[in-house]
């Protein structure tokens, strides 16, 4: 009877304790300290000896990999430093939702950084759609935008990357969306989950495939002796950033996820993104930030309702400074 109590949850209902080596539930006790119950958690879910402490102690500098190692990213890289070099106008054309906008704004917050102009486009939900467009493409182009990045979006834009091809708009990928064998006649497209991709990084939301792309843009230009005469950005301070996306776009808090998360929310807690600061005093966060209020609290409310445009539109300017 004693063993059908504990069995039992708070409300009543009957836990079914899923099967798991006891081998392991037991050096995990012992080799990092934790209770029976997170021991025995870990372990069915796949944590071992083996990956237990970059799971428990997620550092970025022992889980980020080489940016290169993705298809078309040293293209994407040197398309880009061509672009800044002669002093291009770029557009960042991200998706609607907080993945395409925490990726918009990182990319647009690092190249500002760097002393580069570039503006955001994010489409209308319901007058343009999810995506690229031609129309807005054509637009961009007659407002001077010679380099256009789109973020989160973009590898199924067949007629949209072909038509600004025509017109002379060069366009970049950056997506995480399952493609199909054929590619868009873009510049680069750097995404995880090309059909003709080997990367096993294939969880990442389109914010953390951004990260790896400034990450390896920052590597670049610093061999090039581009901040011999100006202060390097600091990467660290876009994790807030990567943070929000990748928890609002509900990739899984594992491996390199997990480390962008961790570090992420420390970011977010010195509150020093104008645009977050405001969020979280117009909710009335006075903790921490965590997960939770990532989901459930500031993803929410940024995402753009008609029906209460101008407040949002506010908090857009500030996000994105």
């Amino acid at each position: 009877m004693l063993l059908d109590i504990e069995k039992r949850s708070i409300t009543n209902a009957l836990w079914k304790l899923q099967e798991a080596d006891q081998r392991e539930i037991f050096t995990l006790i012992q080799r990092f300290e934790l209770p029976e119950i997170l021991a025995r958690i870990l372990v069915a879910r796949g944590v071992n000896i083996e990956n237990a402490h970059d799971f428990l102690h997620p550092l970025i500098r022992s889980l980020l990999p080489d940016p290169f190692h993705l298809l078309d990213m040293d293209k994407a890289v040197s398309h880009i430093i061509k672009a800044i070099n002669n002093n291009e106008n770029i557009a960042i054309f991200g998706d609607y939702d907080v993945d395409g906008a925490t990726s918009s704004a990182l990319i647009n917050r690092y190249l500002r950084a760097i002393g580069t102009h570039s503006i955001i486009y994010i489409p209308d939900r319901v007058d343009e759609g999810y995506g690229l467009n031609t129309d807005a493409l054509l637009q961009l182009k007659k407002n001077g935008i010679d380099l256009c990045i789109s973020v989160d979006c973009g590898t199924l834009a067949y007629q949209p990357i072909e038509d600004a091809k025509v017109f002379g708009l060069d366009i970049i990928v950056v997506d995480h969306h399952l493609g199909t064998e054929k590619l868009p006649s873009a510049v680069a497209v750097v995404n995880p989950n090309r059909l003709d991709e080997s990367s096993p990084y294939n969880n990442l939301a389109a914010v953390g495939v951004s990260f790896l792309l400034i990450v390896a843009l920052n590597r670049i230009l610093r061999e090039q002796g581009f901040f011999t005469n100006k202060k390097e950005p600091d990467l660290f301070d876009l994790l807030d950033l990567v943070a929000l996306g990748t928890v609002c776009d509900v990739m899984q808090i594992t491996g390199l996820n997990r480390a962008f998360v961790l570090q992420g929310l420390k970011v977010m807690s010195a509150r020093k993104n104008v645009g977050l600061r405001v969020l979280f005093d117009a909710l009335g966060i006075l903790e921490k930030p965590s997960v939770s209020r990532l989901g459930f609290s500031i993803g929410p409310m940024y995402k753009c309702r008609r029906k209460n445009w101008r407040s949002i539109a506010r908090c857009k300017v500030a996000f994105h400074r």
